[in-house]
C-alpha cells in the first residue's frame, strides 16, 4: 500500500508541487517532521524558498534536535506551510522541556527557552485555524507567558475558537500600555464590543447568538461587516452559509443589492451618493445599486464620506485604494458583492453580499467566451434580473429578509465603527477549507 509520503513523493517527481502539498497535508501529523523534511527541502529548492531548504537539511542531519525542529518550523511557517510546522515545533516543545538538554546555546534572549518555540507553534495553530488547539497549549504553558505577544495570542485565539467570554477574561488582565501591539489589541476589543452587541440578541429558550454555526453574527463580531446572504447550498456540508464555487448570475447580483437597501433601511443609514470604483466590474455594480438605491452616482473620491462605494471584489481592486478603504469616511459605506473568505481582502467591507471561495463573474462565464460589453450594459442587465433566492439543496435554513434586518437594527449601534480590519480567520464557524 502507498503511503501519502510516497505519494507526494511520486507528484513531486511528475512535476506537480501543489498536489504534493495537499497529500502532504494528510501525511504530517503521522509522520515525523525528520521524515518529511527530505521532501519539504525538495520542494523548497525547486520554489527558491533558501531558508526552508536549509532548514529541511539541518533537521535531516539531526533530527531529534530541538534547535533544528524549532528553525524547520519557523521556516516552514514562514513560506506559508504551517501545516508542517505544526507536528515539527510540538516535538520541538516535548524535547525542550526535558531537563539539562542545554538548549539554543546560541541565545536569543528569553529567560525559558521553550517560549519562542511555544509563541511560534502557536502561530503556526492559528494560521491553520486550530484556535482551540492553540489556546489549549497557551494555557498549558500559562507560567511561561509574556502579556504581550503570548497573553495577547491566548485572547485572540480565544475569541477565534468561539469562546468570547474567555477571550475577554485574558484581554482584561493584559496591561493598558500594549506598545507596538497597541492596534491588535484595539482590534480585539472592538471585535469583543461587536460579541457583546450580538450577545444582546438573545432571548430566552433561544439558540446562542454567537453559536458555531451563526456566521452572520461571526462575520460582524470578526470584521464588522454584515453578511447579506447565505449561501443556500452545502450547510450540512461544513459550509455553513459560506459559498466554494459560485458561478454568479445577474439574479444574485440584484439579490444581493436588494438586501444592501434593506441594510440601510434597517439601521436608519442614508448615505447621499454611490462611489464608483474604476474597474468594469465595480463600476457596473455600482450604476446598479445607484439605481436600486435611488442615489446618484460620484466617481471615488477618499475622504468624500455620506457615500456607498461599491465593489464587485475588493481582491480585484488596486491595492493603493483598498489601503485608503481600510480608513472610514464620515457616513462612508463600503460594499462588496462577493468576498473570498479564505484569501480576505485587506479592508473588510461593511456589507458584503455573500462570502465564496471562487467567484466568477456573470460576465465571466465558466468554459465560455468573456463578456466585453460596458460596464453601463451590464448594469442593465443586473437591474433586469430575478432576484428570487435560489432553492438551494433543500437542507439550509431558510433566510428571510427579516431576519437580516433584525440583525442589523440590533447591532447597528456597533456597525460603521472604526478601521476596516481585516480578518484572516474564518473564525469559529468551521469549514470544509482545510478537509
Amino acid at each position: 500500500m502507498t503511503t501519502p509520503l510516497e505519494t507526494a513523493w511520486s507528484l513531486v517527481e511528475a512535476g506537480d508541487p501543489d498536489a504534493a502539498l495537499r497529500e502532504l497535508r494528510s501525511a504530517a501529523a503521522e509522520v515525523a517532521a525528520a521524515e518529511v523534511a527530505p521532501l519539504v527541502g525538495r520542494l523548497a529548492v525547486d520554489g527558491g524558498f533558501e531558508d526552508l531548504a536549509a532548514a529541511a537539511r539541518a533537521l535531516v542531519a539531526a533530527p531529534a534536535d530541538p534547535v533544528a525542529l524549532y528553525e524547520y518550523g519557523y521556516a516552514c511557517v514562514g513560506s506559508g506551510a504551517a501545516f508542517l510546522a505544526v507536528p515539527a515545533l510540538a516535538e520541538a516543545l516535548r524535547l525542550a522541556a526535558a531537563p539539562k538538554r542545554g538548549l539554543f546555546a546560541r541565545g536569543r534572549g528569553h529567560a525559558d527557552q521553550r517560549l519562542p518555540i511555544l509563541a511560534e507553534l502557536a502561530v503556526a495553530l492559528e494560521d491553520e485555524e486550530r484556535h482551540a488547539e492553540a489556546v489549549t497549549v497557551l494555557r498549558e504553558h500559562d507560567a511561561l507567558l509574556r502579556d504581550w505577544p503570548e497573553r495577547y495570542l491566548l485572547a485572540y485565539n480565544a475569541l477565534m475558537a468561539g469562546d468570547a467570554a474567555a477571550a475577554r477574561a485574558d484581554l482584561d488582565r493584559l496591561p493598558a500600555d500594549a506598545g507596538q501591539w497597541q492596534p491588535a489589541a484595539d482590534r480585539l476589543r472592538r471585535s469583543l464590543e461587536r460579541a457583546d452587541a450580538v450577545a444582546a440578541t438573545a432571548r430566552p429558550g433561544g439558540s446562542d447568538p454567537l453559536g458555531h454555526q451563526a456566521l452572520r453574527a461571526w462575520h460582524f463580531t470578526l470584521t464588522g461587516g454584515l453578511l447579506a446572504t447565505l449561501s443556500p447550498y452545502g450547510w450540512t456540508a461544513g459550509m455553513t452559509g459560506r459559498y466554494a464555487f459560485v458561478q454568479d448570475d445577474y439574479g444574485l447580483c440584484r439579490r444581493t443589492l436588494e438586501r444592501l437597501r434593506l441594510v440601510l433601511e434597517a439601521t436608519g443609514t442614508r448615505p447621499r451618493s454611490v462611489s464608483l470604483l474604476p474597474g468594469r466590474a465595480d463600476r457596473a455594480l455600482g450604476l446598479a445599486a445607484a439605481e436600486v438605491l435611488g442615489l446618484p452616482v460620484q466617481p471615488y473620491r477618499p475622504g468624500a464620506g455620506n457615500s456607498v462605494v461599491v465593489a464587485y471584489d475588493l481582491g480585484e481592486v488596486d491595492d493603493e485604494l483598498v489601503v485608503l478603504l481600510r480608513e472610514r469616511a464620515p457616513g462612508e459605506v463600503l460594499y462588496e458583492h462577493a468576498t473570498c473568505w479564505t484569501s480576505p481582502p485587506g479592508a473588510a467591507a461593511d456589507v458584503c453580499g455573500l462570502l465564496g471561495q471562487t467567484v466568477r463573474a456573470p460576465w465571466e462565464p465558466f468554459g465560455g467566451e468573456p463578456d466585453g460589453r460596458t460596464a453601463e450594459e451590464l448594469a442593465a442587465d443586473i437591474l433586469a434580473a430575478d432576484p428570487t433566492p435560489d432553492d438551494g439543496d433543500g437542507e439550509t435554513p431558510a433566510d428571510p429578509d427579516e431576519a437580516l434586518a433584525a440583525f442589523a437594527r440590533a447591532v447597528g449601534h456597533r456597525w460603521l465603527a472604526g478601521p476596516r480590519d481585516r480578518c484572516r480567520s474564518s473564525g469559529p464557524v468551521r469549514s470544509s477549507r482545510f478537509a
